[in-house]
């Protein structure tokens, strides 16, 4: 063959290659469907007085067999220690070791007494997970079959801007002080319903709460002695609330109304005692310690009622 066709033979040879080895991942690769659904964050709930504040949104039916637990993978990311496990009747669930998993366990029974949208969770006092170790206060969280994260959602941008719901969603923020409000901590669940799908915003990540919100260095988390010497609301000016609230985006707090507070804190006060101090009992904390917490958690449900 001729030395200059034989050239142009193999170049063309090799652009058929290379054309080839970027055309075929393409060709694979399935475009990812666009979740669809009606948006929650919040369901106006009938029975405030009734709910069951100790076993939370799950319920006795959806707790964790125990019996055998299965080590699946780590989880990345995040302050705490995660792990992914399957129970005893199959179920995954993710769980947090260390000191955020009593906080969240709690903060989570908190929202979803007043009809915020929420994980499933459940606080083990002690379990062993095979290769890894024996732990004590672990929370875990549910992951059902039929629930899909499908991304997150942003504090300044979601369809529910200037409802009651979203701005009492930012109270509870504060009355809880969860100073780690960002983005990443947020997540929309897909939920296939009779009625169709439903895109339910839920607040991922709660662990950075009941400690205190103020200074970089000094904020705590699952601290119950600082969450009871903290202050909760400094000032009224006009018809707008100055929180106590030193976390991040503390812009949020800004132009909350002595509206906004009445309205949650109507839901709220409809909570009794008993119920708080189960949201807390359900998180193993001591009795001092229950009985701390629910006292300055009733302190700011009576705060938000006396302002004008």
């Amino acid at each position: 063959m001729h030395t200059k066709t034989l050239r142009t033979f193999i170049a063309l040879a090799l652009l058929i290659c290379i054309t080839s080895i970027d055309t075929a991942p393409a060709q694979k690769k399935k475009k990812k469907a666009h979740p669809s659904g009606t948006p929650v964050l919040w369901q106006a709930p009938s029975d405030i007085s009734q709910r069951d504040l100790f076993l939370g949104p799950g319920g006795a039916a959806m707790r964790p067999d125990l019996r055998r637990i299965t080590f699946i993978k780590e989880e990345k990311g995040g302050y705490s220690k995660k792990y992914r496990v399957r129970d005893g009747s199959g179920r995954e669930w993710v769980v947090k070791i260390g000191k955020e998993a009593q906080s969240e366990t709690s903060a989570i029974r908190l929202l979803w007494g007043v009809g915020y949208i929420t994980e499933v969770n459940y606080l083990v006092p002690r379990v062993t997970i095979p290769g890894k170790g024996t732990f004590t206060n672990v929370r875990f969280e549910a992951r059902p079959d039929r629930w899909d994260r499908v991304g997150e959602w942003k504090w300044k941008r979601n369809p529910f801007l200037g409802t009651s719901e979203y701005q009492g969603l930012k109270i509870m923020m504060a009355l809880i002080n969860n100073w780690d409000l960002k983005d990443s901590n947020n997540e929309i669940v897909q939920i296939r319903t009779n009625r169709g799908n439903e895109l339910r915003y839920i607040i991922s990540d709660l662990g950075g709460s009941l400690g205190k919100t103020g200074g970089f260095f000094a904020r705590t988390r699952n601290k119950p002695s600082d969450f009871v010497k903290s202050d909760f609301i400094e000032s009224v000016q006009g018809n707008v609330i100055d929180f106590n609230y030193g976390g991040k985006s503390k812009s949020l707090f800004e132009n909350i109304t002595v509206k906004d507070a009445k309205w949650i804190g109507g839901l709220l006060a409809r909570l009794s005692d008993e119920q708080i101090k189960d949201a807390f009992r359900a998180a193993n904390y001591s009795p001092e310690e229950v009985d701390a917490l629910a006292g300055e958690f009733r302190e700011r449900i009576n705060a938000l009622a006396k302002l004008s």
